[in-house]
């Protein structure tokens, strides 16, 4: 496998992770509220999205710097999409989140 093809799989790989870890965030907080639990539920999934964000980058850069690099781009961007994604639809938030709107 060429390099060019490790940095684009780690490029993508890093897109999954990313939507993985801040997907994974924006579950947690639309749950937070019905939690008996709240600190514990932020807590705990903080350290599972941390865990398998650093886990996965490790392993995609595979000790190289130019795949650690493309993998972080790809976070980034995975973070991007993620909040186009979660935004407000006609500059209004769904009526289940109208009193979180001071947490943006």
């Amino acid at each position: 496998m060429t390099e060019s093809l490790k940095l684009l799989l780690s490029l993508v790989t890093g897109v999954a992770l990313g939507g993985l870890f801040f997907g994974g965030l924006w579950w947690t907080v639309q749950r937070l509220m019905s939690s008996k639990h709240p600190a514990l539920m932020l807590s705990g999934s903080f350290i599972v999205r941390i865990g398998i964000a650093l886990a996965g980058l490790d392993l995609i850069s595979g000790g190289r710097w130019k795949r650690l690099v493309a993998g972080l781009l790809g976070f980034a961007i995975a973070r991007t999409l993620v909040q186009w994604l979660s935004r407000p639809l006609n500059g209004r938030w769904p009526r289940s989140l109208e009193g979180t709107r001071h947490a943006s």
